[in-house]
């Protein structure tokens, strides 16, 4: 696969170079700030210590920030699956959105064209798994929310790039608002562990799993919906 990929270096990396077998999560992220030009200006100028291996603009053009094999400062404290510190097992993808702060919009569709042909690229290259593409908020749910509930992560399933539950949708819609018991709440709580997500609030942990897997409806409480896709989720 060949992609179109510009060279836009931020010296924001650390040195040495990893090994190619380190690399084992991708994290997206959207830059949440008011104008792509700040949001690439911050990323790339040496003050923020903030950046990416790769930004994807409005018009859909990747650039690449940190050559792959460094590790770019992007995904902060973090974890998934008892695996601290993400920033050194993973590249980072900033795709250029105002965010929830600036006016969140749903992401262009040259955008998410880009973003399919980055991770499949990506996927096979370093041999990732689709269950190890993530959001920023899964591994870092009490501080994080992008890329928000707009980025189309079951389109991205689709195309066999990232995971999704396979349960009927009509089916599962009348279970929403129906409140858990506490011992249907621990079997999510388990689930939630098993799928990866770190120990953390419930209630932030609760609204990081429906931006993910049930964007339609976020209120950080636990109902039969999200306890039905958790177990889905799970067995992945």
């Amino acid at each position: 696969m060949v992609l179109n990929i510009k060279e836009n270096y931020s010296p924001n990396f650390k040195t040495p170079k990893r090994s190619k077998k380190n690399i084992k999560y991708i994290i997206i992220h959207y830059t949440g700030m008011k104008s792509e030009k700040s949001a690439l200006l911050r990323l790339t100028e040496i003050q923020s210590e903030v950046s990416s291996h790769y930004f994807i603009k409005f018009n859909g053009e990747i650039l690449q920030l940190v050559p792959d094999l460094y590790i770019a400062w992007h995904a902060g404290k973090s974890m998934w699956n008892n695996t601290k510190l993400l920033n050194n097992f993973s590249l980072g993808i900033e795709i250029s959105n105002p965010g929830h702060i600036f006016g969140y919009t749903k992401f262009k569709d040259k955008q998410i064209k880009s973003i399919i042909s980055l991770l499949k690229y990506l996927k096979k290259k370093y041999n990732i798994k689709s269950k190890n593409i993530l959001c920023h908020s899964d591994i870092a749910p009490n501080r994080k929310k992008d890329p928000g509930e707009k980025f189309p992560w079951e389109i991205l399933a689709k195309n066999k790039i990232s995971i999704w539950h396979t349960l009927d949708k009509k089916i599962i819609l009348k279970m929403r608002n129906i409140i858990c018991n506490k011992k249907e709440i621990i079997s999510f709580k388990r689930n939630l562990a098993k799928i990866g997500y770190p120990k953390c609030k419930i209630y932030y942990l609760v609204k990081a799993f429906q931006m993910r897997f049930r964007p339609e409806l976020i209120n950080g409480k636990i109902d039969k919906e999200c306890l039905k896709i958790s177990e889905s989720i799970a067995k992945i």
